[in-house]
């Protein structure tokens, strides 16, 4: 769908610079769930607790994941995407000194809960950067190779975290998330440009009650963020559960299940590159489609496999490789998607839709962690996840194709 908007400012970044410097942000978060996810069944055992406690630290983690866009977002409308950017890495940088220092399992749970926090701007604000520079195939474009930076950082994380543990132990892993942290604060310095004018009426309370009351009640904008909240979604749910079926029930080292993850992240990898060649040629909505064809594919495969058989290696990473390789086909049309139509509230937008695509990570997590054992838990969570963005790309296809709709920030 073709929607007629036009950017609020001349571009201050090119294309490249914007993807480099989203895809470095936006990988921060999944990165560091990838490093540290080869550790968790020796966590489990270096602070002698359980393994529901250890798969805690993904879901709160998730949850200030989650949360904490919805107030970056609309912060970094109101006060600019750079100073935003730079405060919420500093509290990313404090929570994985103190995940380093940790001396009980609580303590780490509430700092992976502090890194979600801190994380999350990298999400929100990198999306809101690319709609106050570019809108429609450019749009597209940028969002597939933010894809394809994505996908390389995880795609090395589990096996660089599997061998820093081998290594050097499990603190060593938050050693490397602060100097990631430190990278970004490097670059947001140095490379990243100022996108928005400073507007702190924004924020006040009553705008932005106006502003996330628009977007809920808009479903274009809800049903295209359910789409994407049901296909990567499905990512962030899986590593809570996925390390336990690959090393306890499948039997893989920590560093043989950092290499196995690289079916799904190469997957994905693939996906995007395949996309980037098929944007330019036949538009990047056309691809959502084929995307949901294999998501569609990987869903069944996951319910079958992991319900009626025992789980191997290539009977749970292959469903999951297709179940990528589609996500990284539909999500560069329906993020440019959702946005388009809020050029005015696009850290808003960006940190709710972002809400919803962390948010079914969490609940997905959650409903893991309570379904106990992890081959049940993926095989019913996952297919309904790809069930879910299937029916809402559906319907959201018979809505309207909507006007640009610049939400009043003055009432």
């Amino acid at each position: 769908m073709n929607m007629q908007s036009m950017p609020r400012l001349a571009p201050v970044m090119s294309e490249r610079r914007v993807s480099v410097i989203g895809g470095l942000m936006v990988s921060i978060g999944p990165i560091s769930m990838a490093l540290f996810t080869p550790a968790m069944p020796e966590i489990v055992q270096a602070f002698g607790t359980t393994e529901a406690a250890v798969k805690m630290t993904v879901s709160v983690y998730f949850g200030g994941f989650a949360f904490a866009q919805l107030v970056c977002g609309p912060l970094s409308d109101g006060y600019g995407r750079r100073p935003v950017t730079l405060g919420f890495m500093a509290i990313y940088l404090v929570a994985s000194v103190i995940a380093l220092l940790a001396p009980t399992i609580e303590t780490l749970i509430a700092a992976r809960f502090i890194q979600g926090i801190g994380a999350a701007a990298g999400v929100a604000i990198s999306r809101a950067m690319v709609r106050d520079l570019f809108t429609h195939e450019r749009s597209a474009r940028i969002m597939n190779l933010i894809g394809i930076i994505l996908a390389v950082g995880p795609a090395i994380a589990p096996t660089v975290g599997g061998l820093t543990m081998e290594f050097f132990g499990w603190h060593a892993i938050f050693l490397l998330m602060v100097f990631m942290g430190l990278t970004i604060v490097g670059m947001v310095l140095f490379a990243m440009r100022e996108t928005v004018m400073r507007d702190p009426s924004r924020i006040r309370p009553a705008a932005l009650v106006r502003t996330y009351g628009k977007l809920l009640t808009t479903p274009y904008f809800m049903l295209a963020s359910l789409v994407i909240a049901g296909t990567s979604g499905a990512l962030y749910t899986q590593a809570s559960v996925l390390p336990f079926i690959m090393m306890d029930q499948v039997g893989l080292s920590p560093t043989q299940f950092g290499l196995a993850m690289l079916m799904q992240t190469g997957s994905f990898f693939c996906g995007s590159l395949a996309g980037r060649v098929f944007i330019d040629r036949y538009g990047a909505a056309r691809l959502v489609l084929p995307g949901l064809f294999f998501v569609g594919v990987g869903s069944v495969g996951i319910a079958v496999l992991l319900g009626f058989y025992e789980p191997t290696f290539l009977s749970v990473m292959g469903p999951v490789g297709f179940y990528a390789f589609g996500i990284a086909l539909v999500m560069p049309a329906m993020m440019t998607a959702a946005m388009a139509p809020f050029p005015e509230n696009a850290g808003a937008a960006s940190a709710l839709m972002g809400f919803t695509q962390m948010g079914a990570g969490l609940l997905g997590g959650s409903l893991a962690a309570l379904i106990g054992a992890p081959s049940l838990a993926m095989g019913t969570i996952i297919p309904v996840m790809g069930l879910t963005a299937i029916v809402s790309w559906i319907v959201w296809r018979s809505l309207p194709e909507p006007n640009v709709l610049i939400i009043d920030r003055h009432g």
